[in-house]
């Protein structure tokens, strides 16, 4: 990779998977770089050949990899006593009834029992070094050592042969068998990471759909990012996004204006399906959605910190967030409430689309704010969409200074190789030990048949050290507590036909990611709850929140317009919006026990389900939207669609747990419930 992938897995499972692997490449292999010999080997070091190479998706290329290239490579380093003994004490203080649960480590007591030591990191440094590579850094925790090398060094180093390949529309450099080392220095070495050098770019969960035209909007991006560029400011400065405003008609509630009438209020809007729909929510606002789902404790937050790791970093984000409270009766930051860590320079700005994860980072804080208002909010800004996310996430245990941690973002499980896996549970390990909670959003591709012609989930959120959150659609009405209509977030999209007097179905559209890994054994906590029919393997998710845009939350933001740039609001889903929301629940519970959650799935598969309301499917057909077909204003025209709901590809809610909702969505109880197991 860069980011690729399988797991900090039982050991055995993955010693045969990559067995077998290396013997598929190896079949795979025409003509490539003559492997070097080495000095004799009895390690093969777990997580270093490419899943996609027996998989058949990629061609060999009839040429070795480039000699003189340089390519660097992380190797990171095991944890002191085995990844065994790691995994043993993180089951040990998060399963309920264990004499260790909730007994959590401070940051320096975890490095002195788990933390790679000086002389592993010495030990892999030299060697490195013997093998002619330059070491450039051993990264502060020593969870790894990062080196560069040509090709012929790196092949003598790690017992492989390097071939360029073409992978995914890319050129790239892999190695055709698993790497090995040593037995002296592989004693030392969780994984390698970087003689695959194909890259998975994460991206980011929410669901904003401004449409039409909007050029002048992205032009004025451009010229912003192109003059910071030619200012040689790197870092913090990112373009705000192209404008998104909500099309009107919309509702203030849900049920609030029904869709009788276009725009107009003269022309008709034909029924659906028997149905007079709502139309599509305005945007909940901070008010609506902590007096409908923010829980009855009457905490805000006070005394929790909620970590959001995105990448990038908007400029605007607080002066936004204030503005946007304000608007709405809602309190704004005080001194000291947000505060951000940040990588240093930002790269790949294009490449990721820097602008766009701005709206993800706002999305997250202003929703972690909605619900606890008083909570302390540290934004990690990663220094791009790639290894920057695993980077802050580092940052994020290293601090420990989160309790609960959402992250809105997400790559597919077949995109995501052994090496990235191991990285990525080496951090949820950590936090897991030190009672920080992280949460991950499912996804918004449903079962990702139609995206990728593959049934499968998004990774990290199968990791079963994460809590995975899917998405509902979620009406509330007037009032506190007023569900008026819920149901699992789906929907296919349904446009007029010429005639403006029908509906014409154009498929499916987007819905909450779910199903079951294809990595990850069934973990021991969701033995009892997940139906013994379903696929054995992890099942995503574990709960859920509003994630449907039409029924999704109000956020402020300084947004590029055609005539400039300057501060404007619009609506927003996805499961993005369901992670933070779901975070919130948990920074109550945190605050109403005054006890970290650490992993809390073990815990949350065992309290009552009263817990969590039962999402179940819904008499609601769906609901119509109202679009500006130039994505600014009405001047340009107004399009109508139907966006229907619980229809998420092929996963459905059902009674109890199920592959859209999980558990469910917590519930008024949910923090009482999940404080008062903590406490035990």
């Amino acid at each position: 990779m860069s980011l690729s992938r399988p797991p900090s897995f039982r050991s055995s499972r993955l010693s045969t998977r990559l067995l077998t692997a290396v013997v598929g490449a190896t079949a795979l292999v025409a003509t490539g770089g003559v492997a070097h010999a080495a000095p004799a080997r009895t390690t093969t070091i777990a997580g270093t050949l490419p899943r996609w190479l027996p998989s058949g998706t990629a061609r060999l290329a009839l040429r070795s990899a480039p000699a003189s290239a340089p390519q660097s490579v992380r190797v990171y380093l095991a944890p002191r006593g085995g990844l065994n003994a790691l995994q043993a004490a993180v089951a040990a203080v998060s399963t309920p009834g264990s004499p260790s649960y909730g007994h959590f480590l401070s940051r320096s007591q975890y490095a002195d029992s788990f933390g790679p030591t000086e002389a592993a990191a010495s030990t892999v440094s030299e060697y490195l070094t013997s093998a002619g590579l330059h070491v450039d850094s051993v990264e502060a925790d020593r969870r790894y050592v990062a080196a560069t090398g040509t090709r012929d060094q790196l092949e003598r180093a790690f017992g492989v042969t390097l071939a360029s390949f073409t992978h995914d529309g890319a050129q790239v450099v892999a190695p055709t068998t698993a790497a090995s080392l040593p037995t002296a220095v592989a004693a030392d070495v969780l994984t390698v990471s970087g003689l695959d050098t194909s890259v998975q770019r994460m991206t980011s969960h929410r669901v904003t759909e401004a449409t039409g035209s909007t050029a002048a909007a992205d032009d004025a991006a451009d010229r912003a990012a192109a003059a910071a560029s030619a200012a040689g400011v790197r870092q913090p400065v990112v373009a705000p996004p192209a404008a998104s405003v909500v099309g009107r008609p919309c509702s203030q509630f849900y049920g609030g204006l029904l869709a009788k009438y276009q725009a107009d209020y003269k022309t008709p809007l034909p029924a659906f399906e028997g149905q007079t729909p709502s139309y599509a929510l305005c945007g909940y606002t901070a008010p609506q959605l902590s007096q409908g789902i923010g829980g009855d404790t009457g905490t805000t937050g006070d005394g929790v910190t909620v970590g959001i790791v995105d990448a990038y970093n908007s400029s605007t984000i607080v002066q936004d967030t204030d503005t946007w409270s304000r608007a709405y009766g809602w309190p704004a930051f005080t001194k000291n409430q947000y505060s951000t860590w940040s990588a240093g320079t930002f790269t790949d700005q294009e490449t990721c689309d820097a602008s766009g994860w701005t709206g993800e980072q706002t999305l997250d804080v202003q929703a972690v704010h909605a619900l606890r208002p008083a909570a302390g909010i540290r934004y990690y800004a990663a220094a791009n969409c790639d290894e920057g996310l695993l980077d802050a996430l580092a940052a994020v245990v290293d601090e420990n200074r989160a309790d609960v941690v959402t992250n809105s973002w997400g790559g597919l499980e077949t995109d995501t190789g052994a090496d990235a896996v191991f990285a990525y549970e080496q951090v949820f390990l950590q936090g897991a030990l030190q009672g920080q909670t992280f949460l991950f959003s499912s996804g918004d591709n449903g079962d990702e048949t139609a995206s990728t012609g593959t049934k499968q989930v998004d990774y990290p959120t199968s990791d079963p050290y994460v809590t995975s959150v899917g998405g509902t659609s979620t009406g509330l009405g007037k009032g506190v507590r007023n569900v008026v209509a819920e149901t699992g977030w789906g929907t296919d999209v349904f446009t007029l036909n010429p005639k403006g007097n029908g509906w014409v179905d154009g498929g499916f559209l987007y819905g909450a990611g779910g199903g079951y890994s294809t990595l990850f054994p069934r973990p021991a906590w969701q033995a009892a709850t997940v139906p013994t029919s379903a696929p054995t393997g992890r099942a995503v998710p574990d709960v859920a929140s509003i994630a449907d845009p039409q029924t999704g939350m109000l956020v402020g933001q300084t947004q590029t317009f055609p005539d400039g740039v300057r501060y404007g609001e619009y609506r927003i889903g996805g499961t993005s919006l369901a992670s933070p929301l779901a975070a919130g629940a948990v920074a109550e519970a945190v605050q109403v026990s005054g006890k970290r959650a650490g992993l809390a799935n073990p815990t949350l598969y065992s309290i009552a389900r009263s817990a969590y309301t039962d999402v179940k499917a819904s008499g609601v057909k769906g609901v119509v939207r109202a679009n500006y077909v130039n994505g600014i204003d009405p001047s340009g025209g107004i399009s109508y669609t139907v966006r229907t709901w619980g229809q998420d590809s092929t996963l459905a809610v059902a009674k109890g747990w199920d592959p859209v909702t999980g558990l469910g969505r917590p519930s008024a109880t949910f923090a009482k419930t999940l404080g008062k197991a903590l406490t035990k």
